[in-house]
């Protein structure tokens, strides 16, 4: 008999559809409404780390090069006080196979995928991680699906996410174009249901599995380079997979005193679910519009149980500007002369502050940088912000108001990353997972939602009232 499928049967069906798309049982590992088992979640991946390293590496992934931006440092210095100025290094994600870190979350997933036998992956996202799961799809001989909010109510898509739509065709994958609404995981899940196919998700344990050997080389060619681990390592943070996987790789490598730091593009006022908004902002991933709701309730993805859980890992929370990070775009190619896209320069943007705050001899670290080109590249993201309407200028970046303007910095100087709370964002996780499960937490509860904000059982219970 044919399965209804209309939204509410499809959507109500989502538990049966994921348990037969990626091989696991999340039933498994709960542990109450509120407390799951994370750390057997991730276990249950089977692989290790150098087993992961070993299949990346059969498929054009990792150990990607440790560069230090000298001339950026030099500059940084300028505007700190005298014996301030951490060296920068980027980690150059850009030399993966489709030119980003999440080829390291695909290889991982793809190679799982044909190991259980499905015969294609699937994949919902408008960014690097469609190529990707394209890439690594091809690579290793199975069909690939990626699902793609697109387009507003008018046709109109923006330029980033239409380049990503040729990347991931050009791999040889099908993909989907929707316009922003409910429909995209609606569609993603009847889909699934249909081909049979495996879901490559960005938040399933494979794909933040594959993260960790980011974490851990960092880690390891600081190690190597400078004799000493790395002070602090800023990650462009969205769905919260870069954070996750980075920190949990920095740990396996022991580097227990390394600051975490999340850095996003402060889109306050833009809702990502708006038609209206949707092309008023000028940039397409790692901003607030994601990394706020990921980071205070990681499980609305396409999983049960999301592994990207950020507030785990995170010491701090930075956010940079539109403007800002067009600028540091910019910078990198003049000064660095290495041209690259606007995802990891976010991370770059907020680290040109954060070194002028630490000490001469400090390693700061930015976990990637990715692929540029075409609708990818600032030109075209500048070009269709004037054509809707946004204003762009020259100035100070404190004037920023997205939607309305993007403003390039007038000077180096201007470019100063703010501190995003996080004492609320957790407090936020907290209470929403209360909320949600219904239900009086228990002691192991309180636990567990202590070590999901990285804070003691008192925390939880101030922001409990209890």
């Amino acid at each position: 008999m044919a399965l209804a499928k209309d939204y509410a049967s499809v959507m109500g069906r989502n538990n049966e559809i994921m348990k037969d798309a990626l091989g696991l049982d999340y039933a498994e590992f709960e542990k109450s409404p509120i407390a799951f088992d994370y750390d057997a979640l991730m276990k249950s991946t089977g692989y290790t780390l150098e087993e992961i390293e070993r299949i990346q590496g059969l498929h054009g992934v990792g150990n990607t090069p440790l560069l230090e931006l000298r001339n950026i440092t030099k500059l940084a210095r300028k505007y700190a006080k005298p014996g301030y100025g951490a060296r920068i290094f980027v980690k150059d994600e850009s030399c993966n196979a489709s030119g980003s870190f999440k080829d390291r979350r695909a290889a991982c997933a793809v190679a799982h995928a044909k190991k259980l036998g499905y015969k294609g992956v699937m994949a919902a996202t408008s960014g690097n991680y469609g190529a990707a799961v394209a890439s690594q799809a091809a690579m290793q001989g199975l069909n690939c699906i990626i699902v793609q909010e697109c387009y507003d109510s008018h046709g109109v898509g923006q330029p980033e996410i239409v380049e990503k739509a040729r990347k991931c065709e050009a791999l040889g994958a099908e993909v989907i174009q929707l316009t922003v609404g409910p429909e995209l995981f609606y569609t993603f899940l009847s889909v699934l249901e249909d081909t049979g196919y495996f879901n490559a998700s960005l938040y399933s344990p494979f794909g933040i599995a594959g993260v960790e050997t980011l974490g851990y080389e960092i880690a390891m060619q600081c190690r190597e380079k400078l004799g000493k681990d790395p002070d602090m390592v800023v990650c462009t943070n969205a769905g919260g997979g870069m954070v996750t996987g980075t920190a949990r790789g920095l740990i396996k490598a022991g580097c227990t005193d390394t600051k975490v730091v999340a850095a996003s593009i402060d889109l306050t006022g833009l809702s990502m679910a708006s038609d209206v908004d949707f092309n008023k902002k000028s940039c397409t991933t790692g901003h607030t519009g994601f990394g706020v709701p990921y980071a205070t309730d990681p499980d609305h993805s396409d999983v049960p149980r999301s592994a990207a859980r950020p507030l785990r890992y995170m010491d701090r929370y930075t956010t940079t500007t539109q403007g800002e990070v067009m600028y540091m775009t910019e910078m990198l190619a003049n000064l660095e002369g290495i041209e690259r896209g606007p995802a990891g320069n976010t991370a770059l943007a907020c680290a040109f502050s954060l070194a002028q705050e630490l000490p001469e001899d400090a390693v700061l670290v930015v976990s990637e940088t990715e692929y540029t080109g075409a609708g990818k590249h600032i030109q075209p993201q500048l070009a269709f912000a004037k054509e809707n309407g946004i204003e762009v200028r020259f100035g100070d970046p404190s004037e920023d108001k997205p939607g309305t303007n993007v403003i390039l910095p007038s000077n180096p100087g201007l470019i100063k990353c703010k501190d995003a709370d996080l004492k609320h964002f957790k407090e936020s996780l907290i209470k929403k997972s209360v909320k949600k499960a219904g239900v009086e937490p228990t002691e192991a509860d309180l636990e567990f939602l202590a070590e999901e904000v990285k804070e003691d059982v008192a925390f939880v219970k101030a922001a409990l009232g209890l």
